[in-house]
């Protein structure tokens, strides 16, 4: 089994983010941006399959303060030997999809390959708004899809044809694109120019470009490993299976895993794709390490203190808990496992909340502790 980090993004405590406006202090985000060097070091020397981030914006308050994918996986890259940087992910409803694209190639080269990628569609509407694609789109808020019926509906339709056009712009040279929110090129083509002609292609017998590609290629055949970002829903499981993406999955009630896993492997076989159980989708949860309750439930208050501030009013739910001793932690992985098959889990640990010392301590037994119940390093060090 594979075992992967992904980070709150938080950049100052409790204490500091309660003085106001913690996102835009310099010390606290050089300081962050130390730690994140020093954590991702830990978890490549350790072992981890990869170190995950998300992609939010203008967050003057200090909370996800990771405002470039592409920037930041290729942090982690210059600060890493082995592991692979995971962005989970791209926000497709505010980006050109063509630019993604290119963007995801250009990086997978530069990482040599040593990159993961997921596009998620958008939940807080201050910078899903501010940085809309296009004109009206706006963030899957619950509060915000009471205002406007349609809301929804128009940012899962952006997003869903922004995964096919970055997919095809990945799978062919040359490609063309009209759909109900994107056209590539646009109409009635673009102007050429004889070097296309000569020594590249996309251009028609009028000298106009006709169809456009990306350059370079994807390092990866054919492009990185594609993960639908904390996925919770039967529609979006089933947009995965139809897609290729592997959902992760942050719940608990496992009746309703075994339905997305089910959902999923059902949908695939339909488009004509055979999926295991263990290809299916990735599970995990919040880890809360303790050795005694008394110490669970601090951990528990500190995590849930950002929860209730941040997250919560967002309409988010609450993840999965990996909680308790190393042993109680492995008998929960277990019992999921055995339940619905996945060989990949998605850990998201104390960066943000907890001390920077106490964190190092928590991925160190993990990797110590946890994680070889469940897997053997293979030759380049990483768990499998």
């Amino acid at each position: 089994m594979k075992f992967h980090l992904v980070q709150p993004g938080t950049i100052g405590s409790k204490e500091e983010i309660q003085q106001g406006m913690a996102g835009q202090r310099k010390d606290l985000y050089l300081r962050y941006l130390e730690e994140i060097r020093q954590y991702v070091g830990m978890a490549d020397d350790l072992g981890y399959a990869s170190y995950g981030h998300n992609e939010h914006h203008l967050q003057l308050e200090g909370f996800e303060v990771t405002n470039h994918p592409g920037m930041f996986s290729l942090f982690i890259g210059q600060n890493s030997k082995r592991i692979k940087a995971a962005t989970l992910g791209y926000v497709l409803p505010t980006h050109n999809p063509v630019r993604v694209a290119e963007e995801i190639a250009t990086l997978d080269n530069m990482l040599q390959g040593r990159l993961i990628v997921g596009f998620t569609r958008g939940y807080q509407g201050r910078w899903v708004g501010s940085y809309a694609s296009i004109q009206g789109v706006g963030a899957t808020t619950p509060e915000l899809a009471k205002s406007r019926d349609d809301i929804d509906t128009m940012n899962r339709e952006i997003f869903e044809e922004s995964v096919s056009v970055v997919k095809k712009a990945w799978m062919n040279s040359t490609f063309t694109h009209k759909g109900k929110w994107w056209q590539f090129p646009p109409e009635g083509g673009l102007p050429g120019h004889p070097a296309y002609e000569a020594y590249g292609a996309g251009v028609g017998p009028d000298g106009r470009v006709e169809e456009i590609g990306i350059a370079p290629r994807c390092y990866q055949d054919p492009h990185p490993p594609i993960y639908g970002a904390f996925a919770h829903s039967m529609r979006t499981i089933t947009m995965w299976a139809r897609e290729g993406g592997k959902p992760i999955v942050l719940a608990n009630q496992m009746e309703f895993c075994e339905a997305l896993w089910n959902k999923y492997i059902e949908t695939a076989a339909k488009c004509g794709r055979e999926v295991s159980r263990a290809d299916a989708a990735a599970w995990g949860g919040i880890l809360i390490l303790a050795d005694s309750k008394e110490e669970e439930e601090r951990i528990r208050a500190e995590y849930e203190w950002q929860y209730n501030t941040w997250f919560k009013p967002f309409g988010q739910g609450l993840a999965n808990y990996l909680i308790g001793t190393p042993d109680d932690i492995c008998r929960q992985i277990e019992a999921a496992q055995k339940r619905l098959g996945f060989n990949e889990m998605w850990i998201q640990w104390g960066q943000g909340y907890r001390s920077f010392e106490k964190n190092q301590e928590d991925l160190h037994r993990f990797a110590t502790e946890v994680i070889p119940n469940f897997a053997d390093k293979d030759a380049e060090g990483t768990w499998v």
